[in-house]
């Protein structure tokens, strides 16, 4: 018969315990690099090594649970972790006994942490660190100088803005978004949110090893449904690591993609009324209320929701593994009234519509800028959708309970590709599950994404007086008719700030990008588009740039070119006096679950 791993682990400890420890007699500071010299913003590892006298023998012994204080302005200190250097000096054995000793060499491998992230201020000088661990301290002194030797590679990618877009539920996922507090340690740039293809590529095999290079740009996915009675927004935090101090059975992965779910009233109001939010950390869900009346039914309340500005509701993000938690959870790390993180250093994140660089790992409101799962992730994660770069594997069929629609796909990819210490190991929120109702066959696999009104309905008990629609009004993607409300989105947008033009002064371009799933006639006229659906489902997240309006009069050749799409598109009407300079264009999408199409409209005058 084989002992569970962990009896053998407590007898272990037990054994241990029972054993004398050795007293600290003194600590000493060791910083990677050898020399404390670091330009503003960057960073210092400051290890607390602990020694004591064993028996005849003084020498280092195996000790964590320092505290590290610096003066005031003079830069920051993350949570401790296992040192990630070459350990240059041995440890004196403590334990006499075999246990002992095999516990010791067990908490030196797994459990000691006695490390720490300094992060420099931004004003150059001289700061000391302290350092404190049973009566014993001992200090170092940071040179902050501009001139030293930069430790932080440069970035090789960066995006400019996506453009206005038209989608009917940008406005609901803008004034709903959440506010991070994002947890920083010692990789702080893997703990910073930012999207898929942040190295440039959609190849998630890669997306471990770009890190350096990969833009720090701050991204939140976002996805929408709605029924008769409340919206639904699905909120996706992506990072390109989910790392660990120590890297075992599993405990990191390359790629990392939790979130959350908002459930709203639709109360008649323009925003609604929030009412749960339901957060994912680790294949378990938590949930959140913002409405005394609603009640636990399959899940448990682990906490009120708490808000930054009255509507932008604020979770807690772990460092290194990424799982998120309302702040009222017994998880969190954060502390809103003080805007503090508790264990070490965190970044808070808001959305501004403009994707922001954090300037250091405790940084404040930096803002992220939302981009559409449909068009951005949903239309390549199907097999029919053509797409072959290596960005999604693990392909399933999304097998509901209770009765509910299937998925608009055969098959859907149920994992990004992944292949670094873990393989497949993050999902979108397709692929999402919680443990607790998958193991009762309450929801499954996928079925909190894919069907929140179902899941959250089970999950919670509303008051019986409110009426709660499982069915959809929009949903693209249930195999179920889906339609956006024709009141939301505005028929045409113009651009405000067109660059400047990239031809010669008498050519110019009009370019644009739109989702499509079926067939849509797109008017080009002046600065301004609008769409027609001649079948299918709604179009998505359109954006426009151009050199210079269309225009109005003087063209002497026009022509059409296709930058992105796998289907049909076509130059229907040319620009003329007749249609008041009006160019028509067809876009025609073969197959289902729909695609991104990128068409640029170049003429000469």
């Amino acid at each position: 018969m084989r002992v569970p791993a962990v009896f053998f682990f407590l007898t272990l400890w037990m054994a241990a315990v029972a054993l004398p420890q050795t007293a600290v007699t003194e600590i000493k500071l060791h910083t990677d690099p050898a020399e404390p010299r670091v330009r503003p913003l960057e960073h210092v590892v400051i290890q607390v090594r602990a020694y004591g006298r064993v028996g005849e023998r003084t020498g280092r012994v195996r000790r964590d649970g320092a505290s590290l204080k610096v003066e005031p302005g003079g830069g920051w200190i993350s949570k401790p972790f296992r040192f990630q250097g070459e350990e240059d000096e041995p440890f004196v054995e403590e334990f006499q006994s075999r246990v002992g000793q095999i516990f010791g060499q067990l908490t030196g491998q797994y459990v000691l942490q006695d490390a720490f992230l300094y992060t420099a201020p931004e004003r150059p000088g001289r700061y000391r660190v302290e350092a404190a661990l049973q009566g014993k301290t001992a200090e170092v002194v940071i040179e902050v100088d501009p001139s030293a030797p930069s430790r932080r590679k440069p970035e090789k990618h960066s995006f400019a803005s996506g453009g206005i877009s038209l989608d009917p539920y940008r406005d609901l996922a803008e004034y709903w978004a959440p506010m991070l507090a994002q947890e920083t340690w010692f990789d702080p740039k893997a703990d910073y949110p930012t999207r898929f293809d942040y190295d440039g590529d959609w190849h998630g095999d890669n997306n471990w090893d770009s890190l350096e290079e990969g833009t720090s740009q701050a991204y939140v996915y976002y996805a929408a449904m709605e029924t008769s009675t409340h919206w639904f927004l699905i909120y996706n935090v992506f990072h390109p690591r989910d790392y660990s101090d120590k890297c075992v059975a599993g405990s990191c992965h390359e790629n990392d993609n939790e979130g959350l779910i908002l459930t709203i009233l639709k109360d008649g109001s323009r925003y609604g009324r929030l009412q749960v939010m339901e957060t994912l950390a680790h294949n378990n869900v938590y949930s959140f209320t913002a409405d005394r009346r609603i009640r636990p039914a399959a899940h448990s309340i682990d906490g009120p929701i708490e808000f930054y500005q009255e509507h932008h509701p604020v979770v807690f993000i772990e460092s290194g593994g990424h799982g998120i938690y309302g702040t009222r959870s017994s998880h969190a790390r954060y502390d809103v009234a003080n805007d503090r993180f508790t264990a070490g250093t965190g970044a808070t994140f808001i959305y501004k519509g403009v994707a922001e660089r954090p300037r250091h790992p405790n940084d404040r409101l930096v803002g992220y800028d939302l981009l559409p799962i449909q068009s951005e992730w949903w239309a390549k994660a199907s097999r029919e959708s053509g797409w072959t770069e290596r960005t999604f594997d693990a392909f399933f069929t999304y097998r509901p309970v209770g009765g509910r629609p299937g998925a608009a796909f055969a098959e859907i990819g149920g994992a990004f590709y992944g292949r670094k210490f873990g393989v497949n190991m993050a999902k979108p929120f397709w692929g999402w599950h919680d443990n607790r109702t998958r193991k009762r066959n309450i929801v499954a696999v996928g079925q909190w994404g894919l069907d929140p009104a179902y899941a959250v309905s089970r999950h919670l008990s509303f008051p019986s007086d409110q009426p709660f629609s499982l069915e959809y009004v929009f949903n693209p993607y249930l195999e179920i008719p889906g339609r956006a409300p024709a009141a939301r989105p505005a028929p045409e947008v113009p651009q405000p700030a067109p660059p400047a033009p990239a031809l010669g002064s008498s050519q110019g371009w009009f370019e644009f990008r739109v989702w499509i799933d079926g067939s849509v006639e797109a008017y080009v006229r002046g600065d301004r588009i609008r769409y027609e659906i001649v079948s299918g489902a709604p179009f998505q997240d359109p954006a426009i740039s151009y050199s210079e309006p269309l225009p109005a009069s003087g063209l002497r050749r026009i022509r059409l070119v296709k930058l992105e799409g796998r289907g049909e598109v076509r130059l229907v009407e040319e620009p003329s006096a007749s249609n008041g300079w009006t160019a028509r264009v067809r876009i025609n999408d073969p197959a289902r679950g729909g695609a991104v199409y990128r068409v640029r409209l170049e003429w000469e005058r």
